[in-house]
């Protein structure tokens, strides 16, 4: 008796802490939503929408799988995207020659503290997307997951670069409809988060509730087809980011109803 009890007030306690996770990932869609009407974001909505997803993927790491993982999280993508960034503005390694405007928020070792925070965000859904599509063939998962955080680049780089936060040393070659991004950005975000995936991949156990991150990154993905077809005014962008993205976000979505559709049976 005193198992079942200790068991179901854990699980009770872990429902109650991932529904904190539920709660900041719904304030990070509010903030969101109201990019499009402010013109691309500002500083406040960028900074909100960042640290509050954040710390909706610390939190449900921590409940879902353990606070040591949320530790590793936050060292590996978090001190770990610090680390790449940092070198990257001091020395065009490996992103290619770029610098920050000022404009982006405090800074630490020449890099906006909330750039780290982004890291962060996204490695825990790209991780997790990643072993959904990968459950048969393990080893692919870093690979998966580090294309998974790139594709989201794609969206992310262009729509910062628009509102003056970072700017480019040279510009070309870029993947066409996506001006004004080197092609040595996305070289750069394709080694780092292929080091950031292996790692966490290794560090951080299975999640046992992973509908949250996977949720995150399904709505990362349609908000930002939308944004820039509809309101950022870069509708290539929408198109190219949109089959990007859409090459992890679409087999994802059969991936889910296929599961759901044998859980029916």
């Amino acid at each position: 008796m005193g198992t079942t009890g200790d068991t179901r007030g854990s699980a009770s306690g872990t429902g109650r802490v991932v529904s904190v996770a539920w709660l900041l990932f719904a304030a990070t869609v509010v903030v969101q939503t109201v990019f499009p009407f402010t013109d691309g974001g500002t500083l406040t909505l960028t900074m909100m929408s960042v640290a509050l997803l954040s710390a909706a993927a610390l939190v449900h790491v921590a409940s879902t799988v353990s606070p040591s993982s949320a530790v590793a999280l936050a060292a590996v993508a978090g001190a770990g995207g610090l680390a790449a960034e940092s070198v990257g503005v001091h020395t065009g390694f490996p992103f290619g020659g770029y610098e920050y405007t000022g404009t982006l928020g405090p800074e630490l070792l020449g890099v906006p503290v909330i750039v780290p925070m982004a890291w962060i965000m996204m490695a825990w859904p790209a991780l997790v997307v990643a072993r959904r599509l990968t459950s048969r063939h393990r080893w692919a998962t870093p690979i998966v997951g580090a294309l998974a955080l790139t594709a989201w680049d794609v969206f992310l780089d262009p729509q910062m670069v628009d509102q003056g936060y970072w700017r480019w040393e040279n510009t070309e070659p870029s993947i066409p409809g996506v001006d004004g991004i080197p092609l040595t950005n996305f070289a750069g975000w394709i080694l780092v988060s292929l080091v950031i995936m292996t790692l966490l991949d290794r560090l951080i156990g299975p999640s046992s509730l992973d509908a949250l991150p996977i949720t995150a990154y399904l709505w990362t993905y349609f908000s930002s087809v939308v944004a820039h077809a509809v309101f950022f005014g870069r509708p290539p962008v929408a198109l190219v980011g949109g089959v990007l993205m859409g090459a992890v976000a679409v087999p994802l979505i059969v991936t889910l109803i296929r599961g759901n559709n044998r859980a029916r049976k």
